[in-house]
């Protein structure tokens, strides 16, 4: 009788463990820097992306084209809404259809495509990269884009993985890079 209860002891504590970590996963973000308390004692969520270092008075309204089955471009939303942008997000299953409407090239592609003052902005493109590129009103150039998906990128943030990415800026005839993120 005593094994017993011991062993649904330690059944009821690793079901419990086991339940505790299953709710502790689905309300913190995977992509979850730092957590603090806010003003309320409420845990929140802090990327290395949130603190803005760029001021930019201009335009913010930006329309984003992703697919309606991508969470990652949701979370890179988020982060444009933490900066002040007013996003409208269109949901479609021809992202292609985007990319090759707006001379995007291959090379450059990643999940979501922006648009803002009639310029492209591809990928998971830090805020403060788009602030500033938008403050230079560069009339050579078409846009700004993160190629791929690289983790640590904002919408792509991991606890402990930070690859190292570069911002590109781009036209027709060239691709340069506008930023380096190495060690943020």
């Amino acid at each position: 009788m005593l094994k017993t209860k011991v062993i649904q002891s330690l059944t009821g504590i690793a079901l419990i463990t086991i339940i505790s970590s299953i709710a502790i996963a689905s309300n913190s973000p995977s992509y979850a820097h730092e957590t603090h308390e806010n003003h309320e004692n409420k845990s929140i969520t802090v990327s290395v992306w949130d603190k803005a270092t760029v001021n930019y008075e201009g335009n913010k309204k930006i329309t984003v084209y992703n697919s309606p089955s991508c969470g990652c471009c949701g979370q890179w939303i988020s982060h444009m809404k933490k900066h002040g942008f007013e996003v409208t997000d269109i949901k479609t299953d021809d992202m292609e259809a985007i990319k090759r409407k707006n001379n995007l090239p291959p090379q450059l592609e990643s999940c979501h495509t922006a648009i803002i003052n009639g310029y492209v902005m591809e990928g998971h493109i830090p805020a403060d990269d788009i602030k500033r590129f938008l403050r230079q009103k560069p009339t050579n150039l078409k846009g700004l884009a993160v190629a791929g998906m690289p983790i640590g990128s904002p919408g792509m943030e991991s606890d402990k993985i930070k690859q190292p990415f570069d911002v590109v800026a781009f036209n027709n005839q060239q691709i340069k890079v506008f930023n380096s993120h190495k060690n943020y």
